[in-house]
C-alpha cells in the first residue's frame, strides 16, 4: 500500500475523528484562559527598551502568526493531495484551513500594526522586508479564496485553484525567512540572536502558541464537517431530483 493509498484508507478517517472529538474543543477552551492567564498574570511587559501594556499583544501577535504559517502550510499540502487524489475531503481540508489561515493572516497584521506604533512609533513601514512580504501572502491567499469562491463546482477550477494555492504557497517561507535574508527595518530575528533587545517569558508565549493552534485546529474541524454535510445534503437532493424525474409527473407521491 502506497503513501497516498494509506492517506486515503487511514489519514482521513483519523481526520474526520479528530475534528467530531469533543476534546478538541475542552483543550481549546483550557489553552484559551491558561493562554490569557499566563499573559496577564506573568509575561512581561518590557520590549525593546519600552514597558507598556500594549507589548502584552505581542504573545497573540506570535501565535497568530505561528497559526497563520501552519495553516497556509496545510492548505498546500491539501491542494497538492487533492491535485493527487481528486477527493473531495482534501479539497475541503485546503479550502477551510485557507480561510482560518487568511483571518490569522489579516489579525497578525492588525495586532503587529497596533503594537508596532508603541514600540517603533509606527503603524507600517514599507521598507521592513518582513512586513511587506506578510502582506503579500494577505493579497496571495485573499486571491486563492476568490478564485475558489467563483468555481462553483467546477472541477476544472478546483484544479487551477489547487495549482494556485500550491504555488502561492512559496511566499510563506519567503517571509518568514526574510529578516534572515536581508536587512530588516523593525523585525530583527528573536531566535537564536543574542543580541536581540526583545524581552519574551517563554511559557507565556508558549502557551498562547498552542492556544491558537487549538483554536485554528477547532475551526478548520468545524469547516471541513460544514463542507461534508452540505456536499451530503447536495447529493440527497440530487438524487432525488433524479428519482422523480423517473417516475414521472404524478408518480412522485400523492
Amino acid at each position: 500500500m502506497n503513501v497516498l493509498s494509506r492517506l486515503e484508507t487511514r489519514g482521513i478517517p483519523s481526520l474526520r475523528a479528530l475534528f467530531r472529538s469533543s476534546i478538541i474543543k475542552y483543550l481549546t477552551l483550557l489553552a484559551g484562559v491558561a493562554s490569557l492567564g499566563s499573559v496577564f498574570g506573568m509575561a512581561s511587559d518590557s520590549m525593546y527598551g519600552v514597558s507598556n501594556q500594549i507589548n502584552l499583544i505581542a504573545y497573540w501577535h506570535i501565535g497568530l502568526a505561528t497559526a497563520a504559517a501552519v495553516a497556509l502550510t496545510v492548505t498546500f499540502l491539501g491542494c497538492a493531495l487533492y491535485l493527487a487524489t481528486e477527493t473531495p475531503f482534501w479539497e475541503f481540508l485546503a479550502h477551510s484551513s485557507g480561510e482560518v489561515g487568511f483571518l490569522m493572516v489579516t489579525l497578525t497584521l492588525v495586532t503587529g500594526s497596533v503594537w508596532g506604533k508603541v514600540i517603533w512609533n509606527s503603524w507600517w513601514e514599507w521598507t521592513d522586508i518582513r512586513l511587506v512580504t506578510f502582506l503579500v501572502i494577505w493579497f496571495i491567499y485573499a486571491g486563492y479564496l476568490l478564485i475558489y469562491s467563483a468555481g462553483g463546482d467546477s472541477a476544472s477550477l478546483k484544479r487551477i485553484t489547487s495549482v494556485y494555492g500550491i504555488v502561492g504557497f512559496v511566499t510563506v517561507p519567503l517571509s518568514y525567512l526574510s529578516t534572515r535574508l536581508w536587512t530588516p527595518t523593525f523585525h530583527r530575528p528573536t531566535t537564536g540572536n543574542p543580541d536581540t533587545d526583545a524581552t519574551i517569558t517563554v511559557p507565556a508565549l508558549l502557551l498562547s502558541i498552542a492556544a491558537l493552534l487549538l483554536i485554528y485546529l477547532y475551526f478548520v474541524g468545524s469547516r471541513v464537517q460544514l463542507r461534508e454535510l452540505k456536499r451530503r445534503v447536495n447529493y440527497a437532493r440530487r438524487d432525488r431530483t433524479l428519482d422523480d424525474h423517473a417516475m414521472g409527473p404524478g408518480q412522485g407521491g400523492e
